[in-house]
């Protein structure tokens, strides 16, 4: 009996929010806690890959907060930003225990993964490369521009090549570590010369 309410407990955790006034708060504290102007297009995919928020919802909801200036939109010549407003932090801080701690944590740690994910694609890059019998996955770790490895590993197929390329991209930092520490740990094998 306890597992099924786990169960049901969890299934109602990943339904969508259809409440607009808590999808306000909830925006408001996401941006709260990423704690500098976000990405339009940033935002919008953080929010909408947790499951918790659709499209159509989180239209509304930046249309309010943008009219009821909770957030403004700025540009920095790059891109279009949303900027936290006054009234958005105090809607974060005051209003947070309005919208469900699980969505407050599940909309964050999606946040945290995307920013993580987008500067090891600016740090790793890898690309497909098509050879006579299979693929490359062909790995570049960067660092202020020059390469810090520049590793090509074998694949019999695209699939299995881009399966490489997405568990390199889990932990970069890590699978450089290893890459390294396998070199630096590396040793010649010891050969028996005796004539027994």
């Amino acid at each position: 009996m306890q597992d099924e309410n786990i169960f049901k407990m969890s299934e109602m955790a990943d339904t969508e929010i259809k409440d607009v006034p808590t999808l306000n708060i909830l925006l408001c504290y996401l941006m709260y806690k990423i704690g500098r102007p976000v990405d339009t297009e940033n935002l919008y995919d953080i929010a909408i890959s947790t499951g918790v928020i659709n499209y159509f919802y989180y239209q509304d909801s930046i249309d309010y907060l943008l009219k009821n200036e909770l957030i403004a939109l700025k540009n920095n010549g790059d891109a279009d930003l949303y900027e936290l407003l006054p009234k958005g932090k105090a809607c974060a801080r005051e209003l947070k225990k309005y919208a469900p701690k699980s969505y407050r944590d599940k909309l964050v740690l999606a946040a945290l993964r995307y920013f993580a994910r987008r500067k090891y694609e600016q740090e790793i890059k890898i690309e497909y490369i098509r050879l006579d019998n299979g693929y490359y996955a062909h790995v570049r770790c960067l660092d202020t521009g020059e390469d810090l490895m520049d590793l090509k590993l074998y694949a019999p197929d695209l699939t299995q090549a881009k399966l490489i390329g997405e568990k390199i991209m889990l932990n970069p930092a890590g699978f450089y570590g290893k890459v390294i520490e396998l070199a630096l740990s590396n040793e010649e094998v010891d050969y028996d010369l005796s004539d027994n």
